[in-house]
């Protein structure tokens, strides 16, 4: 059987279905991420670019666009196991540019901006309570790096009972190959991956909350 129909048979790789209340979670586009000055950043811009869109769309229809950072206290850096295995992420501390938000890609003073010490946008921080509290039913998930926090973020949106859409044009990470299998795994187990004009589209359709 080919790859397909392994996953297909052991039922796998179903589609999830679209509620009414989305918002648009943006993982990790800070500087330390999409400016390669940085030697933690790769080069992001259309992926930022495709995302602008969406969130600039999401936000005239007032559904929530909420970003995250990674950002650590210097006093937390040799207590973390996570800087043991990838050192380089030490250089994201808080109060320094590396943790601030592109602002090529939109944010505005209204969007939430959640601080994490981890890879999942919901691990240690406010996240589910701040999407239930706008009743959101759908999470679109985007940002960086595909393989990394962005895969982490939505296993745990899954495990948070949201429904995840992930546009593939607006994830990005430092190599092809990761970006690729790590989008297919979600495709299969955790959430519908599809691109920025699906997506786009959907949020014209839907209603603006009340």
């Amino acid at each position: 059987m080919s790859q397909a129909e392994v996953y297909s048979a052991a039922g796998f790789g179903r589609a999830v279905p679209r509620g009414s209340r989305p918002a648009i979670l943006v993982v990790d586009f800070s500087y330390g991420f999409t400016d390669t000055r940085y030697p933690t950043a790769a080069t992001m811009a259309a992926q930022i670019a495709a995302t602008r869109r969406l969130t600039d769309l999401a936000r005239s229809k007032n559904f929530p666009v909420i970003y995250t950072t990674i950002a650590f206290h210097a006093g937390e850096l040799g207590l973390l196991p996570w800087l043991k295995k990838a050192p380089g992420m030490a250089a994201l501390v808080k109060g320094t540019r590396l943790v601030e938000i592109d602002r090529a890609t939109g944010v505005q003073p209204v969007d939430a901006i959640i601080e994490k010490k981890g890879a999942s946008a919901f691990h240690g921080t406010g996240l589910a309570a701040l999407l239930a509290g706008a009743g959101v039913d759908t999470l679109i998930v985007t940002g960086a790096t595909t393989s990394g926090c962005v895969r982490a973020s939505v296993v745990d949106a899954v495990q948070s009972g949201f429904h995840v859409l992930v546009p593939r044009d607006c994830c990005a990470d430092r190599a092809q190959a990761p970006h690729d299998a790590n989008l297919y795994d979600i495709a299969q187990k955790y959430g519908d991956v599809t691109d920025a004009d699906d997506v786009h589209d959907w949020l014209i359709g839907l209603p603006s909350p009340d």
